[in-house]
Formats: structure tokens, sequence, C-alpha cells
């Protein structure tokens, strides 16, 4: 998988800081592109899968209050997420964990409660994703993620990771349920379509930003139809193993790796000529969070 931009491409894709924004300047708040990265954000996307199953059917919480409880616990998330004023491998990845499971809930609640069908959710969210770059790109000339380090910036990168969440929901349940393609040869077209962007970006130059987003997006279904594919019984196409331990094994292992990234910091962004430190109080909430 693509795991980072060079020196040389990050300067390209900066874009121009207004004057505004150079007073609510941050560190920036994401990791960088390592293959701990994609392992985690690919047990993420599972746990999202998994975890939703968990709590709207076995706990028979009911979909609408495990979208409601997840979206508050979200809000909550994201709330310490902003405030803080770096990268801080904890809430940044509990934030992932739980928007991913508001992401798949969200497209739950429009298949399964409101009787969508999945082809015209599958192409809503890739319409709403399109529209979040587009806006993005029109206010801040980059969809670089190296370079979110301002509040602005970081609201359309989660608002992104929300519809990329939902989108690969939809799309996942499209193949593997609606199309009948089944859990694992559905896994396997998503595993292909990012080995063929890997090998585009590392053989053929594939443009940094581009070879990231798509692969990021893939992941979801990715994930998706790996924890339906453990989780889901033997007559559904699955391995048995059940939403609760499917979903353990894969928070602790996350819960490994990011005790692991706070310790080593090896996910740091190393490039301090992104990282202006001024905070404007006027644009980001006051108090700061360290890890």
């Amino acid at each position: 998988m693509p795991k980072h931009a060079s020196s040389e491409t990050r300067g390209t894709q900066s874009g121009t800081l207004s004057h505004s924004d150079r007073g609510s300047a941050m560190l920036n708040k994401v990791p960088e592109i390592t293959l701990y990265f994609w392992i985690i954000k690919i047990m993420a996307t599972t746990v999202g899968e998994t975890a939703a199953d968990l709590l709207n059917l076995k706990l028979g919480f009911g979909l609408t209050y495990t979208s409601l409880f997840m979206s508050g616990l979200l809000v909550v998330a994201l709330y310490f997420q902003f405030r803080a004023r770096r990268y801080v491998p904890k809430l940044y990845w509990f934030a992932v964990v739980l928007i991913s499971v508001v992401g798949t809930l969200i497209s739950d609640n429009l298949a399964d409660n409101m009787g969508v069908p999945l082809s015209v959710t599958t192409i809503g969210f890739s319409f709403l994703l399109l529209v979040a770059f587009v806006s993005w790109y029109a206010s801040e000339k980059t969809l670089s993620i190296h370079t979110i380090f301002t509040t602005r910036r970081e609201a359309f990168y989660w608002l992104t990771i929300l519809f990329t969440f939902a989108l690969g929901t939809s799309g996942g349940d499209l193949l593997a349920e609606g199309l009948k393609w089944g859990y694992l040869n559905s896994a396997i077209i998503f595993a292909t379509g990012i080995a063929i962007i890997t090998i585009g970006y590392y053989q053929f130059k594939l443009n940094a930003v581009f070879a990231f987003w798509a692969a990021y997006v893939l992941t979801r279904p990715l994930g998706a139809s790996i924890g339906d594919l453990m989780s889901q019984p033997h007559d559904l196409g699955g391995l048995g193993l059940g939403t609760i331990g499917t979903s353990a094994v894969f928070l602790v292992t996350i819960f490994g790796l990011v005790v692991y990234l706070s310790k080593t910091r090896i996910d740091v962004s190393p490039f301090p000529e992104f990282q202006p430190v001024s905070v404007d109080s006027s644009d980001v909430p006051t108090g700061e969070v360290e890890g």
C-alpha cells in the first residue's frame, strides 16, 4: 500500500494558508502513512462491521438506539481529537474506530430501516465523497493528509473519512450480499484493487494523494468483508467465529499497536516545516490534550 509521499511531493501538495489559517495552525493532526497505519485501519474497519452487528443484533440495542449511542460517543471522541494540538495515537485511533462504526450504521439505517437499495446508497455516498473532496480542495488547494494542521482542514478530513466508511459499507454489502458474490470473493476483489493501486504508486509513480485516498476507500469494504467472513455463520458463507470473538480479537490487537505507536512515536510526522505551532483561540477550542 502507499506509505507516504516524498518531501518534495509534500511541498507541492501543501497548498497556501491564509492569514487566519496561519493563526490557527497546529502540529499535523494525523499519523504518518506507515504499514502500521494500514494494519490498524483495516482492523478498525473490521471492528466497525462486527461491533455494529454486535450492539444491534446480539445485544438487542436495535439499529436506531445503537446509532444514537455510537454517534454520541463519536461526538465526544472528536471533541477531544479537535482539542488536541498534535497527533495523539490513542485519541486519533479511538475516533477512527468509532467513525467506522457510525459510518457502517448510517449505511445500515438507510438500507435496513428506510429500505433504500444498496445500489442507491453506494452511488449516493460516492457523490457525497466527491463533494467533500471538491469542497476540501476548493477551500485548501490540497487534499494531502500531511498538512492537517488547521481546524478547518481537520474538519474536512474527518467528514471525508465518514463518507469513505459509509461508502465502503454500502459498496461491500452490495457486492457480497446484493450481488451474491460472497464475503470471501468480495474480500479478494477489494484486496486486488488495493494491490493494483500499490503497484501503481511504487512502480508507475501514481499520484500519492490519489493513491492514498483510493486505497483508503477500498480498505473499508475489505475490512468489512473480512469481518463478515470471520463472524458470520457457516450457512451464510462465514467462518462462524461470531461478532463478540471477532470484535474482541481485533480490538485487543488495535490497542496493542496503539500503545506501541504511543511509546515509539514512529508514526509522528518528521517534517517540521509543515508544523507551525501558533494557535488562535477563536479557531481552536481552549485546552490542550497531550498523550
